[in-house]
């Protein structure tokens, strides 16, 4: 595990990122004093289908009915 401080970070942070692409964990630390890990995240090895959750629910007809002019008033700012 590589200990980098936060100003070196900054100043290499495309370098680092490389580096933690290929698996490497970097340690943050301020001042010396370790304060934050940036490591690799998993991958999904294949995306997920589309439909996973077909036939789970049904949109009500009422989805589809305007919405009331309050409602519209607090989403234009005018309330």
């Amino acid at each position: 595990m590589t200990r980098v401080n936060i100003h070196e970070a900054k100043t290499h942070l495309s370098k680092y990122l490389k580096r933690v692409a290929r698996g490497e964990t970097i340690l943050l630390c301020k001042r010396n004093v370790p304060v934050a890990e940036i490591r690799p995240i998993a991958q999904n090895a294949k995306p997920r289908p589309i439909g996973l959750a077909k036939g789970e629910f049904e949109v009500p007809k009422e989805f589809y009915d305007p919405l009331p002019q309050e409602l519209l008033d607090y989403f234009e700012g005018k309330k």
